[in-house]
């Protein structure tokens, strides 16, 4: 049975969440058509480009990402805070990079001295405004809304371009949250369409490595230098990313960049049999300090979607989340 949104982006249990959109039928979001010998790669910058500029305007910040052939996977943070401190003119001048305003709205931008009947309306309608700019419904609608028009126009037609309404998992703890990324961004290799982390096309690991290998003075090597590199600056991690920085640091994933590369780059060489290159006997650091078992951080790396439903998390969280929701049992509680 189909859940209301509300009760599947809860932002007092967790402000992050994994998002899913697939195209219908044989549309194609990228790739590769075999049956009309199209290629439309380039449909991955739309996609990219898009959700970059909305999160420069929505407090929703993009952890990880990877484009498919005909789906896209996004990891997002919900700033919610940070909307509640924008003032009414940032919610104002945000919301116009997208929408037209209102005849009250361009009143007040003029400098009108409005009456207190007026005042209130403009109120709730800059309330408004900003809860949607901290809304996760509104982020996906603005994002496949465009990428459809686009395609649509591309292709000559008209009609339904995504499979249906987005997908959504809230990740419930760090855990959660660390595999799933570590599931998108290793989407390419699983999927057998890339060979390693660098040549994985259009995912937030090879942007995150591409500036990571720009900041170094020598080519990084990803089983041996990383380990020799200290990642406390996380500033100069992609700009329109949200970046590492462990949990000491404010703003930042509550992981450090180099244990998370290390970690997708271990965890790609054991999930990929054909992949060339020496398998490190070694367990991750990051897996010993968030006291992860290797056999059970392999099984979610390749079997995230079908381990867990609407949440994601440990079993003590799903339990919790399902309570708090009236819920007998959430899927991934064993």
């Amino acid at each position: 049975m189909t859940r209301a949104r509300k009760s599947l982006i809860d932002l007092a249990s967790t402000p992050y969440y994994h998002l899913i959109a697939r195209c219908v039928r044989r549309a194609f979001l990228c790739g590769e058509d075999k049956y009309t010998g199209k290629n439309f790669d380039h449909r991955r910058e739309w996609l990219v480009e898009r959700m970059k500029l909305l999160s420069s305007i929505f407090a929703i910040e993009i952890a990880a990402y990877a484009i498919m052939s005909n789906h896209y996977h996004l990891v997002v943070k919900v700033n919610k805070q940070q909307a509640l401190d924008w003032s009414d003119d940032e919610v104002i001048e945000r919301w116009y990079k997208l929408y037209n305003g209102n005849q009250l709205v361009e009143r007040y931008l003029s400098g009108e001295v409005l009456d207190e009947a007026s005042k209130v309306f403009l109120d709730k309608t800059i309330a408004q405004w900003r809860s949607r700019l901290y809304d996760i419904s509104w982020y996906m609608k603005n994002l496949n809304e465009f990428i459809a028009r686009e395609a649509n126009k591309e292709d000559k037609c008209t009609g339904k371009y995504w499979e249906g309404r987005y997908k959504s998992q809230a990740l419930l703890d760090e855990t959660a949250l660390l595999s799933c990324m570590a599931y998108v961004d290793l989407n390419p290799i699983r999927a057998n369409i890339a060979t390693n982390l660098e040549d994985s096309d259009f995912t937030s690991i090879q942007e995150r490595l591409a500036q990571f290998k720009a900041n170094q003075t020598q080519q990084v090597n990803t089983s041996q230098t990383l380990k020799q590199n200290d990642d406390s600056q996380h500033h100069k991690q992609p700009k329109q990313l949200k970046p590492f920085g462990g949990s000491h640091v404010d703003s930042a994933l509550p992981f450090k960049l180099l244990d998370y590369l290390e970690l997708v780059d271990w965890s790609g060489r054991h999930i990929h049999p054909k992949k060339k290159g020496y398998i490190s006997k070694a367990v991750p650091k990051i897996l010993l300090t968030h006291n992860i078992e290797e056999a059970v951080w392999l099984e979610q790396v390749q079997r995230f979607r079908r381990q867990y439903a609407n949440f994601a998390g440990s079993s003590q969280a799903l339990k919790q989340q399902a309570a708090k929701n009236d819920a007998k049992w959430y899927k991934g509680t064993g």
